[in-house]
């Protein structure tokens, strides 16, 4: 199978991603389960670059609620104030006043420059996942490949072996019938005596055995009732 261009791969993952929700990688847990530390290497530069971002927008909308909550307390305060000052208020209280105001005021800049940033934010982040999504997708290709051709080689090698292993068997079972044959006919020939010499190695009681001891003597039983039977017939 022809491989693809790195080009041509990029392309195409891009096209794949049109359209697709992507969950925010660093986030994810099957990522990086995915992504070991030694594959997060190559994107480790957008890793952390995503990761500053995901923190500056968690700080932002915590101070963007901190400065709201502050806004409302002073605006309470203020009008508690207007109220106790009543058409005669005293220059304390007017700069009291004054004060929040002015502290007001700086917070809906601050609050302005927030939701700014805050509407940017997750446009960068966005395009930094894509980025993210993408060389994890280069990652995926190039391992699916190489385990492909280590599955294939394998898948070769297990035939192999199973061919040798099928021979092997075939010579294990031929050599054994061999060896039944040569101490059965030495066991009738010679006597178990002799035949016990041959068993230095190999034990053909254990794995052959010729005749179990316990047929042996049923069979010299029957043979002796059947001679006795003869010569009783013989005799009437």
């Amino acid at each position: 199978m022809k491989r693809k261009s790195d080009k041509e791969k990029r392309e195409l993952f891009t096209a794949a991603l049109q359209g697709k929700n992507i969950p925010i990688l660093t986030l994810d847990n099957k990522w990086y389960r995915l992504m070991d530390a030694e594959a997060r290497e190559d994107v480790k530069e957008i890793e952390e670059e995503m990761n500053e971002l995901l923190k500056r927008q968690g700080r932002l909308n915590t101070e963007s609620r901190d400065i709201k909550k502050l806004k409302k307390k002073l605006m309470s305060e203020i009008v508690t104030m207007v109220d106790e000052a009543g058409d005669h208020p005293t220059s304390a209280q007017t700069k009291k006043i004054e004060q929040h105001k002015k502290t007001i005021e700086e917070s809906n800049v601050k609050l302005e420059e927030y939701e700014d940033e805050l509407l940017d934010l997750p446009k960068q982040i966005d395009q930094l996942n894509i980025r993210l999504m993408l060389d994890t997708m280069e990652y995926c290709y190039a391992l699916m490949q190489e385990n492909t051709e280590q599955i294939q080689e394998t898948a070769k090698w297990v035939t192999k072996i199973r061919i040798e292993l099928k021979k092997r068997l075939i010579k294990k079972q031929e050599l054994e019938q061999k060896n039944h044959a040569v101490y059965s006919y030495m066991h009738d020939l010679l006597g178990a005596d002799i035949a016990d010499m041959f068993d230095l190695e190999y034990n053909p009681e254990e794995q052959h055995p010729v005749m179990p001891k316990q047929e042996d003597s049923q069979k010299q039983e029957q043979g002796e009732k059947a001679d006795k039977e003869d010569k009783r017939d013989k005799n009437e």
